[in-house]
């Protein structure tokens, strides 16, 4: 069957604001009298009656793309790819060549290969890259916290500026109000000349944030801070209840970083960029395992969620964003069933799964793949995603996983989107995969958006 349409987009200016696109997206009907799973709600101000007209339309897309697969009708999925703008810039080590690499290199990629952007790009305002502090330096007019003219952290500044330049298209008029429209600049801490992948100037799709937050109060930030192994969660069992208690040095550490990660969103939310944030992933690892707010007590982890969401959208006013909500995959020794964790509907709009447990030729028990994560997330009522794989959905052996399992949107990690890694990970998917899944008509792409 013929899937693939184009998916218009409009722009619609706001002061000073970029022209950022909206979508003209049907809404999707609550109740046709068709059996199935039940609906997934459709606007988002049942969860913000203040989100932003975009952050509305981005979600009814998702929602009416998973209530098209719930009807048991063909229905799409937005191709993503997460970049690791920290380690493609300053580690020579990571990807298909030895070297760093230009910032955006994986989002490049997918285009080198295929012909096409993907349809949704993923990014992180964490970890740092072994430095003190957030980095305050010479900061944008709305940031103290900027990590302007430091060493190693001009990736961050390039990760804001990419997504702006997704939504948006870069290049963009020079008089859009935006920073770096052109895409190019010379980095002020090493002379570096940076380029951003150019996009022909259109809209090119969705844009999402993670955040590996180092562990509050961490003198340092950097990956190896972000682990359970290295916080002092490892050695104070009580330490976690103090990061989400009131009044405790723990918490205001908390918040302090929660501010460096609002004022980054808030730049966003200023140029009209709907952005999908995926705060504390994995949370349902083993104790003792993975990132430091993983395998806490569930009720602690709820609260931290309540705590990060009532920070960013009451306190800072952010009603840009979409919140996603993504276990590890679960059903073995190192994740745990994720319902305990669950911080409830009011405060979640997509659920996911980091999903490392099997591959295409191993199927998590020998079924179909990845059917086991997404037939659990179905009673969440929220559209279901694979929030991190190492793989493209379709190849050679799984060409109909999105016919079996029509999931919303799929995102690659980094750099296992090439076949042949210099480092870990290696021969995930090969060229033939990724054109496979990049041309079919059940993918969304970035020419989807223009």
């Amino acid at each position: 069957m013929r899937m693939r349409g184009r998916i218009r987009l409009v722009g619609a200016a706001a002061s000073a604001a970029v022209l950022a696109p909206l979508a003209v997206w049907a809404w999707p009907d609550q109740d046709d009298g068709e059996t199935g799973p039940p609906p997934v709600p459709t606007d988002l101000r049942d969860r913000d009656p203040k989100a932003t007209p975009e952050a509305r339309q981005v979600y009814a897309m998702l929602a009416n793309l998973e209530n098209t697969a719930r009807r048991g009708r063909p229905s799409r999925t937005v191709i993503g790819q997460h970049v690791e703008l920290h380690n493609e810039r300053y580690n020579a080590q990571y990807g298909d060549y030895r070297g760093t690499k230009p910032p955006g290199y994986y989002y490049r990629k997918a285009r080198d290969i295929t012909g096409r952007l993907p349809g949704f790009v993923e990014l992180d305002l964490g970890p740092g890259y072994g430095q003190p502090g957030w980095a305050v330096g010479r900061s944008r007019s709305y940031s103290g916290d900027w990590p302007g003219c430091r060493r190693h952290w001009g990736y961050v500044e390039d990760a804001v500026d990419l997504a702006v330049g997704v939504w948006a298209g870069l290049p963009r008029a020079a008089a859009d109000g935006s920073y770096r429209p052109s895409g190019t600049h010379r980095e002020c801490a090493t002379g570096a000349e940076m380029s951003l992948p150019h996009n022909g100037g259109a809209p090119a799709g969705l844009v999402g944030f993670s955040f590996h937050q180092p562990y509050p109060g961490s003198p340092v930030k950097g990956f190896p801070q972000t682990l359970h192994r290295n916080s002092p969660a490892a050695k104070d069992p009580r330490w976690f209840a103090r990061v989400v208690s009131r009044g405790t040095t723990e918490h205001r550490d908390l918040l302090r970083d929660l501010a460096y990660l609002a004022d980054h969103l808030g730049y966003l939310a200023d140029q009209g960029v709907p952005v999908l944030l995926r705060p504390y992933h994995e949370m349902n690892t083993a104790p003792g395992r993975g990132f430091w707010w993983s395998g806490q007590d569930p009720a602690a982890f709820r609260k931290l969620w309540h705590v990060t969401y009532d920070y960013l959208v009451h306190r800072r006013g952010l009603h840009n964003l979409i919140f996603v909500w993504a276990p590890n995959s679960w059903h073995s020794s190192y994740g745990r069933e994720p319902g305990p964790y669950y911080p409830g509907g009011r405060y979640v709009d997509i659920v996911g799964v980091d999903d490392y447990s099997d591959t295409p030729a191993e199927p998590f028990g020998g079924g179909t793949w990845t059917e086991v994560w997404f037939r659990g997330l179905e009673t969440y009522r929220r559209p279901r995603i694979v929030s991190e794989s190492f793989h493209v959905p379709l190849n050679a052996a799984q060409p109909k996983t999105l016919v079996r399992t029509p999931w919303v949107l799929w995102t690659v990690w980094g750099q296992a989107l090439s076949y042949d890694n210099v480092s870990e990970p290696r021969k995930k998917n090969t060229t033939d995969d990724v054109k496979r899944t990049y041309h079919s008509s059940r993918v969304i792409t970035a020419q989807d958006f223009a």
